[in-house]
């Protein structure tokens, strides 16, 4: 009796500890409990992000969610919210930390709630009289007049019931700015904690966002303020910034800092008027340039009166470098608009902790470049509008503007933009085009193209999207889809070119860092050549680096080399890894068939578009810049004529290379054994799905090599000849003749791009086999012997595998492939399971395969193959 007494006693007291704190990230993707949410359940949802999301659609309406929740007094409540629009005096939050009652709409409801928006764009504390409701902690207004608000809001009531407010606009939770406090002890129970929403239009449905919900007593401040950064702001002033707000008094006592390397104490401290956990400290003498030095502070106290003990931060001065201020966005069409004016301008973002002055700066491109910019601070992290004069007025009003004289004009489709300092110095360039915005729509016009991590300033397209804002972009405040995008990857060497016998272009997959690219002993060249006499990376881009030879180690005619590069970073760091040599010679004239057509994809799925593969079958180094593809008009005239490559792209004996409008859209359906060796034509001739003609011709308009092509080709059994590829199987024979043409194999998804055709004929004497690898198999996804392998070689191309696995009574467990097309070689694999993914029993197996093809030829193979299961 006494026993179970005790137990009932703990799981009374267990469930009132439970309502008397709680939390709720919402990974169960439900409100329905752990803790239950009650209210208007319609109106809400959790998202696949693992939030709270306002789900209402109704225009002019309120609706809200509780959960129990009984603490109130000496209690911290936190939680993160998001808003994807400016509030209003009609578009507004209000949490309840403390309520009476479960619906926190009701008049009669009393307790604390934090109101986030209303007229003022603020966070405010208010407390809730019934049908009056009276703000005691009054938040900063403006702070959320934006279209994207992030925040993480914390309220604190100790035991004394003082309120403290603080707020991260970051949404992280790091770095709190105090919004006040104030004394207030009118309720001192709850019973719920609540979200109400208040929204008009429909721009305003579906945009609120909560997670992180956390109600817990409320643990005493007893640790003392911790420095977090020293940032300097000029050549004699630093920024101290703490992770509380600190007390005004021993704050601004100038000898509690002290700064190494015989600098001394400020000659003026002043804690910041907004933000009270930042102080400034000016100094009588200037700080060395680029010199690491630690500052040290006693007596800086609190709120809490909790006092610094020798906190330490080091800090430098710095003139501006490379990707110091970077261009994160740039409005390069902006017709038709959507709501921004139809001004072309570009955004510059300071990505350092500096202050940094843009007088004398300059942009530019190939055609030239503008006039200085005015005196102008950029302070850290922050960001400024950049255009012509005329469009200052219009521009202004969305954030800080300057103009230049001679704006460069930004080109629709792509252009080479850089950002130059008043020491001559490329600060940044972006090489874009309109494939970045990566949306058909938004290329068009209207729209901006945004940088997303501007600590990865160098990575092109992969780091590049058009805005998601509403208004088309965000010019003076951070980009719309601003967020953590590391560059992790190494940068490569794509390709080398000589533009004549002592100076070698080599080519990289990305922008590279100028110092390390510059060091001549990073470069060798094979044969006896050895490190190039001077090293020039190419400006504004610097993906490229020109290499000088001597005149006594010119290259040769009718030779290949082999150039290396070693420890070359790219902007962010990454040492260039294994892909670091290429090849490299003197160029000859490309004559007939020299370059040869080895594949075409003519009639492409909708995802994807067409290709044609090329083969060089000569012995000599070619030009790809002196070859031009084309197709044939209705007349049967040459039409379309479009040049592989503006620049010098030599093209190897026995090499491959792919002609296509778009290389991602090729190799998301192809697998591809050289995504480097694409060439991509935004206006590629156009190839009819039937028939049509793959013209080449060299730069003095002989014809290199010619097909006339039609779907009649494919194989005859091929039902549906979407996306698959037409393969040459003889370099040597006739282009022009149906009987070197087949259908690329189903094994290899029906397209080889960059690599030996699946239907290419090495020896025609081959005779027929069908192999199976291992004799055992145990499918338990241990890393041996999960799978069985059938390989396959025939003599010619044409055959079609029909694959069915048989138990050892003969009873078929497994159908594998039905009308299969077969390659010259390939292979099938059986993953151990049966017709319907099921796990067959330990025993024997027979895997029979039956081949024919169009001729009549048929060949049937019998394979025996062992289950098993480890352990047995």
């Amino acid at each position: 009796m006494q026993k179970n007494l005790l137990i009932s006693l703990v799981l009374v007291l267990g469930s009132l500890f439970g309502r008397a704190q709680f939390t709720d990230n919402f990974n169960d993707g439900d409100f329905s409990g752990n803790p239950a949410w009650t209210g208007g359940t319609a109106d809400w949802t959790v998202n696949p992000a693992f939030q709270l999301q306002s789900n209402n659609t109704v225009a002019n309406s309120t609706y809200y969610l509780s959960t129990v929740n009984t603490l109130a007094t000496s209690a911290q409540w936190e939680f993160y919210c998001q808003i994807t629009f400016n509030p209003s005096g009609a578009n507004y939050i209000d949490v309840f930390l403390t309520a009476s009652a479960s619906d926190v709409t009701q008049t009669t409801t009393t307790g604390y709630f934090v109101r986030i928006g209303n007229t003022d764009d603020e966070i405010s504390l208010y407390r809730k009289d019934g049908a009056t409701s009276v703000k005691i902690i009054d938040g900063v207004n403006g702070i959320l007049n934006s279209s994207n608000n992030l925040m993480k809001v914390k309220v604190i009531r100790d035991a004394t019931n003082q309120f403290s407010l603080s707020r991260d606009l970051t949404g992280t939770g790091t770095s709190f700015f105090s919004e006040g406090s104030a004394t207030d002890a009118t309720y001192l129970n709850s019973s719920f904690f609540g979200i109400v929403v208040k929204q008009s239009t429909a721009s305003f449905f579906q945009r609120h966002f909560f997670d992180d919900i956390e109600v817990k007593p409320f643990v005493p401040d007893i640790i003392p303020p911790v420095l977090i950064s020293a940032t300097a702001t000029s050549v004699n002033t630093l920024d101290v910034l703490f992770n509380e707000p600190v007390e005004l008094v021993s704050s601004q006592l100038t000898a509690g800092y002290v700064v190494s390397g015989g600098i001394g104490s400020p000659a003026t401290a002043v804690r910041d008027a907004s933000n009270n956990a930042l102080v400034h400290l000016s100094f009588a003498s200037s700080f060395p340039n680029r010199t690491t030095l630690t500052l040290t502070v006693n007596g800086v106290k609190d709120l809490a009166g909790n006092v610094i003990s020798n906190g330490t931060a080091v800090f430098s001065y710095f003139t501006a470098i490379q990707y110091d201020i970077v261009i994160d966005e740039l409005m390069a069409d902006p017709s038709p608009v959507v709501a921004l004016p139809d001004l072309e301008w570009l955004e510059l973002r300071n990505t350092t902790a500096f202050n940094i002055n843009l007088l004398g700066w300059r942009l530019g491109k190939a055609t030239g470049e503008s006039g200085t910019m005015p005196s102008y601070i950029l302070k850290p992290d922050s960001f400024v509008i950049v255009c012509t004069s005329s469009a200052v007025a219009a521009l202004s009003a969305l954030g800080p503007t300057i103009s230049v004289t001679s704006f460069p004009s930004l080109n629709n489709a792509g252009d080479l933009i850089y950002l130059k300092s008043v020491q001559g110095t490329i600060i940044h360039s972006v090489n874009y085009t309109d494939a970045w915005y990566q949306n058909e729509l938004k290329k068009d016009g209207g729209w901006t193209l945004e940088m997303m991590d501007t600590h990865n300033p160098c990575s092109g397209i992969t780091n590049w999207k058009a805005s998601v804002d509403v208004k088309g972009g965000t010019p003076g405040k951070k980009n719309s889809i601003d967020g953590i995008n590391p560059d992790q990857t190494a940068p490569r060497l794509l390709r080398a070119y000589a533009t004549d016998s002592v100076n070698v272009v080599l080519v990289f997959s990305e922008s590279l860092d100028f110092n390390t690219a510059s060091i001549i002993s990073n470069y060798t060249i094979s044969d006896g050549i050895g490190s190039p006499v001077s090293v020039t990376p190419v400006a504004p881009a610097f993906n490229q680096v020109n290499l000088q030879l001597t005149g006594s180690n010119a290259l040769l005619r009718n030779k290949i080399y082999t150039v290396t590069a070693i420890a070359v970073t790219d902007c962010s760091g990454n040492a260039i890894g294994t892909v670091n040599n290429a090849r490299v010679g003197l160029y000859e004239h490309t004559d007939n068939l020299d370059i040869v057509i080895n594949e075409i994809l003519f009639n492409p799925r909708p995802t994807s578009n067409d290709y044609v593969e090329i083969y060089n079958r000569s012995n000599k180094i070619l030009n790809l810049k002196n070859v031009y593809i084309a197709n044939r008009n209705s007349s049967g005239a040459i039409s379309s004529i479009k040049q592989l490559s503006t620049d010098d792209f030599l093209f190897f004996p026995q090499d491959f290379m792919v002609i296509t409008a778009n290389k991602s859209l090729v190799l998301l359906e192809y697998v591809a054994n050289n995504p480097d060796a694409f060439i991509e034509i935004s206006s590629m001739p156009s190839f009819n799905d039937d028939n049509s003609n793959v013209v080449f011709i060299n730069e003095q308009g002989n014809i290199i090599d010619e097909l006339a092509y039609t779907d009649k080709w494919h194989f005859k059994l091929i039902s549906n000849k979407e996306g698959v590829a037409l393969e040459r199987i003889d370099y040597d024979a006739i282009t022009q003749k149906e009987e070197n043409w087949h259908s690329a194999a189903t094994s290899v998804g029906y397209g080889t791009p960059t690599y030996k055709n699946s239907q290419y004929r090495m020896d025609a004497g081959v005779q027929g086999e069908i192999t199976v690898t291992p004799d055992i198999v145990s499918p338990d996804n241990d890393g041996m012997d999960d799978f069985a392998t059938i390989n396959y070689i025939f003599p010619e191309p044409g055959y079609v595998s029909n694959i069915t696995v048989f138990d050892a009574s003969g009873r078929p467990v497994r159908y594998l492939q039905r009308n299969a097309l077969n390659g010259l070689k390939g292979y099938y694999r059986w993953d151990g399971l049966g017709e319907k993914n099921q796990q067959l029993p330990v025993g024997i197996y027979i895997i029979y395969t039956e081949v024919f093809n169009l001729k009549g030829k048929t060949k049937k193979f019998k394979n025996v193959i062992v289950m098993a299961r480890r352990g047995n």
